[in-house]
C-alpha cells in the first residue's frame, strides 16, 4: 500500500478528535441543561421499539429511567426485566409501539411495560418481518429505538431516517462492508434531516471514559506508542433448536452464533473495546496485519458458525500497533477492557492515568451508562442540536469486521481493500423455512472478497 493510498483512506486525526470532542462536549453541555430545565423538557418522546428481545427491552427501559435486572442464562433467553419497584423517571417519555419478528418475544417487552404502568395497545404492537415498517408508519413515534440482531441493523437505521424519526440503535450496526456503508449514508441523511443518532456504545457515554480519554488527548501520556484492548469471557446464552422450528426460525432466535447475523462475536461484542481504540487513537486501522482465531470449544452445532476466540494486530497510522483479543470460553482467565502505553506514561482509558511522577484517578459521578445514552441523545434533541454517532459507531463496526476477516482468512487485509467487498451475508428474501448453516470459515481456504 502506498503513502498517499493510505491517506486517501484514513479519517483525518485532527478532525476526527475535532469532531469526537464535539460531540462529547454537546452532550455534556445537553446533560447539563437538561438536569436544569433550560430547554423545552415539555417535548414529548414518543418512542417506537424494533426488536423486543432481552436488549431491547433493556433498552427501552433504560430510557425510561426504570431500574433493571439482567439474566444471562446458559441456556435460553438473556432477558433485562423491569426490576422490583422499579418506577418511570423520567419526564414526557412514553413508549407508543412495539415490532418483533416473534410474538413471544413482543409480549413479554410488553408485560415488563405493564409493570411499569405503561401499556402498548394491541393495534400499536406489530410482528414480522415487516412489522418494523408498520411501527415507522406511526406518526406518533419520533424516537426509535434499534435493537434486533445486527444484520437488520442498516436497512431498519436508513428506513427510520427516511420515516423522519430520531434514532437510538445498538451497537454492532453492521455485519459486512456494504451494510457499514448505508450506515454511513443514513447517518449523512440524517444530519441533512437534522435528525438525532445514539449508538449502544456506551463508554462514550460514560463520564469516567470521557475524562480520562480528554486527559489522554490533552499530552496526559505523551505520544501513544501501542495499545491492547480485550474481551475475554465466558460463554453467553444459546437457545437450543425446538421441534417444529425451520431453519431460519432457530437461526434467528439464536442470532448470536450465525455470522451473518451477529457478525460474530469480534463485531458483536468486541466492537466496545475496538470503539474505545479508535476514540483515543482518534481514526481507524489501516491493516490488519495478522490474526488467529478458532472454534475450538464451542464445536456443538448449537452454536452455529462462529469462531469463540480471535486475536488480531491492527496497524494504525503513525506506526501505533493496537493487541486485540476477545474469547468466549468457560473456565478461563477473564480480562475486560482497553489500556494505552504511551512516551510518558500509560493509561486504563477509563479511570487512571499512570506517569512517572503521577497517579491520577477519576473520583466523580459515573451515572448508569446505558441511562446516559438515552438521556443524552433526548437532551440534545429538545435542545434542537441532535447529536449523531452514526460514523463513529459504523467505522468501529468495520474495525471489527477487518479484523474477522483477516482472521477467518488468514491473509493481511488493508482497511481500503476491505471497503472494497461487495460481499453481503445473509439471505436474499427473508421467509421462514429452509436456510442451511454456512460452513465455519477455515483460514487458508476462506477467501475473503
Amino acid at each position: 500500500m502506498t503513502q498517499s493510498r493510505q491517506g486517501s483512506s484514513v479519517l483525518n486525526r485532527r478532525s476526527f478528535l475535532a469532531k469526537t470532542g464535539a460531540v462529547g462536549l454537546a452532550t455534556a453541555v445537553a446533560v447539563h441543561r437538561f438536569a436544569h430545565g433550560a430547554f423545552n423538557e415539555d417535548m414529548e418522546v414518543n418512542i417506537g421499539l424494533i426488536g423486543c428481545g432481552g436488549r431491547g427491552t433493556g433498552a427501552v427501559l433504560n430510557a425510561l429511567g426504570a431500574a433493571t435486572k439482567v439474566i444471562y442464562p446458559a441456556t435460553g433467553y438473556h432477558t433485562e426485566d423491569v426490576a422490583e419497584n422499579a418506577t418511570v423517571v423520567r419526564k414526557n417519555i412514553k413508549v407508543v409501539a412495539l415490532a418483533d419478528l416473534f410474538p413471544d418475544r413482543l409480549e413479554a417487552c410488553r408485560a415488563n411495560l405493564q409493570k411499569l404502568g405503561r401499556d402498548v395497545p394491541p393495534d400499536r404492537c406489530f410482528v414480522g418481518f415487516d412489522a418494523y415498517k408498520q411501527l415507522l408508519a406511526v406518526p406518533e413515534v419520533n424516537y426509535v429505538i434499534l435493537a434486533t440482531p445486527p444484520h437488520f441493523r442498516p436497512m431498519h437505521l436508513m428506513a427510520a431516517i427516511e420515516a423522519g424519526k430520531h434514532v437510538f440503535m445498538e451497537k454492532p450496526v453492521a455485519v459486512d462492508v456494504p451494510g457499514v456503508k448505508l450506515v454511513l449514508k443514513a447517518g449523512e441523511l440524517a444530519k441533512q434531516k437534522k435528525l438525532g443518532i445514539a449508538a449502544g456504545t456506551q463508554r462514550r457515554h460514560e463520564r469516567s471514559y470521557q475524562e480520562t480519554i480528554r486527559r489522554i488527548h490533552d499530552g496526559a501520556i505523551g505520544e501513544i506508542i501501542y495499545a491492547k484492548c480485550y474481551w475475554n469471557g465466558g460463554e453467553i446464552w444459546v437457545v437450543e433448536r425446538q421441534p417444529g422450528w425451520s431453519d431460519m426460525e432457530w437461526q434467528l432466535r439464536n442470532w448470536n452464533y450465525f455470522t451473518w447475523l451477529s457478525g460474530d462475536h469480534i463485531v458483536e461484542q468486541h466492537v466496545h473495546n475496538l470503539d474505545v481504540m479508535n476514540w483515543v487513537l482518534g481514526t481507524h486501522p489501516i491493516r490488519a496485519v495478522s490474526g488467529l482465531g478458532g472454534r475450538q470449544v464451542r464445536t456443538d452445532p448449537k452454536y452455529g458458525n462462529i469462531y469463540d476466540h480471535f486475536a488480531v494486530e491492527f496497524e494504525y497510522p503513525n506506526g501505533v500497533t493496537v493487541f486485540s483479543q476477545c474469547r468466549q470460553i468457560n473456565g478461563c482467565q477473564n480480562i475486560v477492557g482497553e489500556f494505552v502505553k504511551g512516551t510518558l506514561g500509560e493509561s486504563d482509558c477509563h479511570q487512571m492515568i499512570q506517569t512517572k511522577n503521577e497517579r491520577w484517578r477519576y473520583r466523580g459521578p459515573n451515572p448508569n451508562p446505558y441511562e446516559q445514552e438515552h438521556e443524552d441523545l433526548i437532551a440534545s434533541i429538545r435542545e434542537g442540536n441532535p447529536i449523531n454517532e452514526a460514523e463513529n459507531v459504523a467505522i468501529s463496526t468495520m474495525t471489527g469486521i477487518l479484523g474477522r476477516e483477516a482472521v477467518y482468512s488468514g491473509q493481511s487485509i488493508t482497511w481500503d481493500d476491505a471497503m472494497q467487498s461487495t460481499t453481503r451475508l445473509g439471505p436474499e428474501k427473508y421467509e421462514f423455512g429452509s436456510y442451511p448453516v454456512a460452513p465455519v470459515p477455515m483460514p487458508g481456504r476462506y477467501r475473503f472478497l
